[in-house]
């Protein structure tokens, strides 16, 4: 597989080197709840969801919450997080290139997955969602922008890669998914990067 394995990141977990964790939900989240974007009782999925941070915003919100990681130690504390708030929610280790919902779902959650895929890996996955949301089902995709030097001698450098947005948009055509007009939200990380928050329908 191209890209970091699961002993990276279930390294990167044990030994508390995820620097990508803001500590927090992110703060994009509030907003789209705000936005009326995640109703209650909607089934959503979070893939790659990390600690749970988005898990706990999104079960005590109403959602019926499922959590997808790669990493048994990332499963292992997002399962104690909501435990921990008496929350209800599911999260399962899983590998999200092969996973399955047992009935479409309404929304995904797509935060920092897509960037800790390695490229090569990306149509398989933008497959998997189209495949995971029921028509007319919502995409809520934070795209990371990282480029970085290297990037410009062709280079494939990360986690996390940078999420280009002309790239995003052959990714995820017109053709089966509705684009909202730009400009959209730029919301920065703490590493000099920043996301832009798309909201994206599948037809």
């Amino acid at each position: 597989m191209a890209g970091p394995d699961r002993a990276f990141w279930q390294e990167r977990f044990e030994t508390g080197q995820t620097g990508w964790d803001r500590g927090g939900p992110h703060p994009q989240l509030a907003a789209w709840l705000e936005a009326g974007l995640l109703p209650r009782d909607a089934r959503i999925v979070v893939p790659g969801c990390g600690r749970g941070h988005e898990l706990a915003v999104l079960a005590r919100a109403g959602l019926e919450v499922t959590g997808l990681d790669y990493t048994p130690a990332a499963v292992e504390i997002a399962r104690a997080k909501l435990a921990d708030e008496h929350l209800p929610g599911r999260v399962e280790q899983a590998d999200v290139l092969a996973w399955r919902p047992d009935q479409p779902l309404d929304l995904v959650y797509e935060q920092t997955c897509l960037c800790a895929l390695h490229p090569d890996h990306w149509t398989s996955y933008a497959e998997q969602l189209q495949r995971w949301l029921k028509p007319g089902g919502r995409l809520l995709a934070l795209f990371m922008q990282a480029r970085r030097e290297e990037s410009e001698h062709g280079q494939v450098i990360g986690p996390p890669y940078h999420c280009d947005i002309n790239a995003m948009r052959a990714l995820f055509p017109q053709a089966l998914w509705k684009w909202p007009a730009p400009p959209y939200t730029q919301r920065p990380h703490e590493r000099g990067w920043f996301e832009l928050a798309v909201v994206l329908e599948r037809r």
